[in-house]
């Protein structure tokens, strides 16, 4: 292993994960903290570009590009005062205070980047989550999560081509070849089920005449509890199950898969979905690699156990955030939930936090604050229950207004990264960019 990078006397800040509190966190340290020499700000991820994640269901339905959203860390880093490592991230010594990272290699099988440490002051964990298959039968051999950009782009491709092979054949298309079944019907599985339902049509309405996609086309959503969205209220549920009833999808609740074949979904009611494309999205959990990494102390699913003040339990030093965090906060009997909110408002607690810590002042406790729920169908329509708007009550919201809200929620995150006038620019660059380019990505 390459020997640990060496630093000067200023106080190191390892941020290890690149997804939205991470990038979030590293970026106004970066602003704060490296731009006047106070401290070494660096990221570690085994990527190189930044997707917002509420972003990939759009990005395999083929209705977003990449290339316009994705943020390259390299240049970002530059542009921020901090410092960017490429590596995925396999062990933490504590005693010697480095995390270890495996070696990088290029789409060759070269190696671009050694087996190397990197030394750490303090030391956060945002590494976010990976999907939670409950040990099903032939997910991993036959169902694509929705984690990364490369999963997302990966699935789009696989869509894209199951369709022209579907045109081109000489045969009629084989019942279940053209249906996709997404397992898992929280806010990524059913906004997927209404932006594919959409984009599936306009795929085969650019020449693709010998689908019929009444007849050929088919999405099936699946869901074990009782209803879609079981995380939303149910006001908020019902609205969603009546649009996607409405526009053609087919859904199924009270349904546990018990295996994915390379045809279809076995259900343990003895029924089976036939399928060509299968995408699961049920269920969460915290990057296997993070299972006792350390000695800390770590959930069932891999989540770090942390204080109130977002310090893991074990090592003042250590913090984490975002999805791979488990706090409960006092009062309540559940963890802050993994929700993009929760991380946002987790980066925004540590920028000041961490100064403080560093100047040798007590912390204050974390406070998560719900406010609320928004999904969105695509261009169906937009539905949402803000928490506490009006006088302590829940507010329902939907079409314009809740679509508006939603977006705005992408745009306070580039705010974030960027500040309010590249975000403006970038917006009207890519308002500008769409009136030329196909509205749905064909390859």
């Amino acid at each position: 292993m390459v020997p640990a990078e060496k630093e000067s006397g200023l106080h190191r800040i390892v941020v290890v994960g690149g997804g939205a509190a991470g990038l979030q966190l590293v970026t106004q340290l970066g602003d704060k903290l490296g731009r006047k020499g106070k401290a070494h700000v660096t990221l570690v991820d085994r990527a190189r570009t930044h997707i917002w994640k509420p972003l990939l269901h759009e990005v395999a339905a083929g209705s977003l590009d990449i290339g316009h959203h994705a943020v390259d860390y390299l240049h970002h880093a530059h542009e921020h005062h901090f410092r960017y490592r490429i590596g995925q991230m396999t062990g933490l010594d504590r005693a010697a205070r480095t995390v270890q990272l495996a070696a990088s290699h290029d789409a060759e099988g070269r190696e671009v980047t050694p087996e190397r440490a990197i030394h750490y002051d303090t030391l956060v964990m945002a590494v976010g989550s990976t999907t939670n298959d409950f040990g099903t039968p032939g997910v991993a051999e036959h169902a694509i999560a929705l984690d990364t950009q490369a999963q997302a782009v990966r699935f789009h491709q696989r869509l894209v081509n199951a369709m022209l092979r579907a045109h081109t054949q000489t045969g009629p298309v084989r019942p279940g070849q053209l249906h996709v079944t997404v397992i898992g019907a929280g806010a990524t599985g059913t906004e997927l089920a209404a932006e594919l339902h959409r984009t599936l049509r306009h795929v085969v309405g650019t020449g693709l005449d010998r689908i019929d996609p009444d007849k050929d086309l088919k999405i099936t959503l699946v869901e074990a509890a009782d209803r879609i969205l079981p995380a939303v209220p149910h006001r908020l549920s019902a609205e969603v199950m009546a649009l996607l009833t409405k526009i053609g999808v087919e859904v199924r609740v009270r349904a546990r898969v018990t295996e994915v074949r390379a045809d279809g979904v076995a259900l343990a009611d003895g029924a089976f979905i036939p399928s060509e494309l299968v995408v699961w999205a049920a269920g969460v959990k915290a990057p296997p690699f993070l299972k006792d990494i350390g000695g800390l102390e770590t959930t069932r699913t891999n989540q770090l156990v942390v204080t109130p003040t977002l310090q893991t339990t074990r090592d003042p030093d250590i913090f984490a955030i975002g999805d791979c965090a488990y706090l409960v906060e006092a009062g309540s009997d559940t963890p802050v939930p993994p929700r993009a909110q929760a991380a946002h408002q987790q980066a925004s607690y540590l920028i000041k936090q961490i100064p403080a810590k560093m100047a040798g002042r007590p912390l204050t406790p974390f406070r998560y604050r719900d406010f609320g729920s928004l999904v969105s169908l695509g261009e169906y329509s937009t539905v949402g229950s803000l928490m506490g708007f009006i006088q302590g009550k829940n507010m329902f919201i939907a079409g314009l207004f809740a679509r508006l809200m939603y977006r705005s929620l992408y745009k306070m995150h580039e705010r974030a990264l960027h500040g309010t006038l590249k975000t403006g620019l970038d917006a009207a660059a890519r308002a500008l960019t769409r009136r030329t380019e196909p509205r749905v990505k064909l390859h």
